[in-house]
């Protein structure tokens, strides 16, 4: 873009400048934070799933061993004892984002008798339950993931924008610009002394 190559360009492009230089610190610091919580919570989602898969494990045998009983009828399914009411949230703000998260999961109060399930019944349930936390957890915290990769993305874009583009533009913009008004001050000097020698010639 095209500049004036005046003064008052001159006193606006350093005024740009100061303002690009004074908020490109707190872009970057912005960046760094953004980067160190996603990674945070990465570590810990993928902590959550592998105790997440141990807990699988774990009712793998119980529930095996159920399925293939004869005994149990298909209709005492032990996840027709599990239905999910709803999944708390809060808001919560990291680095200016607003972000969900994760209060509790509630489950509906399914009674059943305990003559038609395994002893084991109630452990493998709070086993269920807990894989079912387990997702709904994960699902926030990936959630929280999303949404501070945009800002990360778009705070990203920022610096570079200041960093490569404006900083740089305004500095050249204001070195142009001075190399300009000092080519007219030594252009008027010039012309000032041409004239004051023809003003002495004709006296």
């Amino acid at each position: 873009m095209a500049v004036k190559l005046t003064k008052n360009e001159q006193k606006l492009q350093k005024d740009h400048l100061k303002q690009y230089q004074r908020y490109l610190p707190t872009l970057l610091l912005k960046k760094q934070q953004l980067q160190m919580v996603i990674r945070q919570i990465e570590v810990e989602v993928a902590s959550l799933r592998r105790k997440q898969k141990q807990i699988v494990e774990d009712m793998q045998n119980w529930i095996a061993v159920y399925n293939e009983n004869s005994v149990f009828s298909a209709d005492y399914n032990l996840q027709n004892l599990i239905k999910v009411d709803r999944v708390v949230k809060a808001r919560g703000n990291i680095a200016g984002v607003t972000i969900p998260v994760f209060k509790e999961l509630t489950f509906v109060p399914i009674e059943y008798d305990l003559n038609d399930y395994p002893l084991w019944v109630d452990r493998a349930l709070e086993s269920l339950r807990d894989c079912a936390r387990y997702d709904a957890l994960i699902s926030t915290l990936e959630q929280q993931i999303r949404l501070l990769g945009k800002e990360l993305r778009t705070t990203s874009q920022r610096v570079n924008l200041f960093e490569k583009v404006k900083i740089p533009e305004s500095k050249e913009n204001i070195r142009r610009i001075g190399i300009y008004l000092g080519d007219q001050q030594t252009a008027a000097v010039v012309r000032g002394k041409i004239a004051k020698k023809k003003l002495v010639k004709e006296v």
